[in-house]
């Protein structure tokens, strides 16, 4: 199993970014794939869900409005895409797989978003 994420991207502030996570290894639309954050010098932040499946998803109420989850099952990769960045915004941001237990068994590898003018 492997979740593999796109490079580290640098934007100035009110733009957008799109980080991808692509799966492989298992059956992409058997797993909630969950988002988390971690900005310098602070702990992990859970940003929401998305069921491969169904497209279906869920937010934590902070990123609601600003953040979009979506995944292509015809490559097996998950996407979040966060619009009008700050610099409060600046984060590594990784993709994780959900077990059955609502743990995580496999993460990306993190891309480093950096927002500044």
């Amino acid at each position: 199993v492997q979740l593999v994420q796109s490079g580290a991207e640098l934007r100035n502030p009110g733009a957008s970014v799109k980080v991808s996570c692509k799966a492989s290894g298992y059956t992409f639309t058997s797993y909630y794939i969950d988002w988390v954050r971690q900005a310098p010098g602070q702990g992990l932040e859970w940003m929401g869900r998305i069921d491969p499946e169904d497209g279906g998803t869920k937010y934590a109420q902070k990123f609601q409005g600003r953040v979009t989850f979506t995944a292509d099952t015809s490559t097996s990769t998950a996407y979040v895409d966060v619009s009008s960045l700050r610099s409060e915004d600046t984060a590594v941001y990784y993709c994780a797989r959900v077990t059955y237990y609502s743990g995580y068994d496999y993460w990306g590898q993190g891309t480093q978003v950096t927002v500044s003018s």
